[in-house]
């Protein structure tokens, strides 16, 4: 096979929504001190009774539904994901479990935020080596397991969801649908955030992660969209990770994607980690604010100070 392309998205999120108001009589904020800094208005949470792999099912089977596919077509399930809290069985062989699969290989990629594109390039390397030929590659984080709900710097971050991609083999001498991934770490600033400690909190350096996504990320992200021949003037959308609107709207800007829609789900998601890339593409397509074809670049960054990215046309 000469490559892979994505053919279908969906994504899945928790009834509960937290207002800002919500968290204010919770901790000391306020709306206007969340919206200022974060440009988060609400997040999604998840009950005690709703475990990442139910997320994550919910989400691979509206990919399927959107394909056409059914679970039996599908022989490799992976999952990103951060806030599993069991070893094994896996999360991947949980959804393959939920969703009634065959004998697919199961991987889950524990890359934080970064993790939906590091799993979008491992499903795509998969492929061209010819061990798959359709994947089912899904980011789920539940976030709001992991707060510190008495640290206001980081509660009013977090929110919880789930978004799938099908991932297919294209026959030879058609074009691939997902370019070349460029990724990599900053291993020294691996601790700048966190997720760690029984039970697992999450912590972050915001200014020091804030100065390395704004400054360090645009180049990286341009050379992206050159090792797939695609300007930035080119890009329809960038769904960068959704991180904050302070960081994605800089970031977007400095990358030169003029003509680009600009995904923002931060605003009414949170932070959902690896979920957060995937959910806010499917949301675009939904919406119809991208068409079939059209070249989005996907950048995934935060824990470990990792990065992945690649663009990708729309299903």
């Amino acid at each position: 096979m000469t490559g892979s392309r994505v053919v279908a998205l969906g994504h899945y999120q928790p009834a509960t929504v937290l207002t800002n108001a919500d968290l204010a009589a919770m901790v000391d904020t306020s709306d206007e001190w969340i919206r200022s800094r974060v440009g988060i208005e609400t997040r999604h949470k998840a009950g005690p009774d709703e475990p990442v792999d139910e997320l994550a099912a919910h989400a691979g089977a509206k990919a399927l539904a959107a394909a056409g596919l059914t679970p039996a077509d599908i022989d490799l399930v992976l999952v990103a994901t951060s806030t599993a809290v069991d070893r094994s069985p896996n999360m991947a062989a949980r959804v393959a479990a939920r969703l009634g699969m065959g004998s697919p290989a199961v991987m889950d990629l524990n890359v934080v935020c970064a993790g939906f594109t590091h799993a979008l390039a491992t499903a795509d390397h998969t492929v061209r080596a010819g061990a798959a030929t359709r994947a089912l590659v899904i980011g789920a984080d539940k976030m709001t397991e992991v707060a510190d709900w008495s640290d206001r710097t980081t509660c009013v971050l977090v929110g919880d969801g789930a978004g799938a991609a099908v991932v297919e083999a294209v026959e030879d001498g058609r074009e691939p649908g997902i370019g070349p991934v460029l990724w990599g770490s900053v291993p020294e600033m691996g601790n700048a955030v966190r997720i760690e400690g029984v039970p697992a909190r999450f912590a972050q350096e915001g200014q020091s992660v804030y100065r390395w996504a704004t400054t360090q990320l645009p180049p990286i992200a341009r050379k992206v969209c050159e090792r797939s021949g695609v300007t930035p003037e080119e890009l329809a959308a960038v769904v960068l990770h959704q991180a904050n609107l302070r960081i994605i709207e800089p970031v977007a800007q400095k990358i030169g994607a003029v003509n680009a829609v600009i995904a923002r789900d931060v605003v009414e998601s949170g932070n959902t980690s690896a979920a957060s890339i995937p959910m806010a593409l499917s949301k675009l397509v939904e919406r119809g604010e991208i068409t079939s074809g059209d070249p989005v670049l996907l950048f995934g960054f935060g824990g470990n100070l990792s990065y992945a990215g690649q663009v990708i046309r729309c299903p």
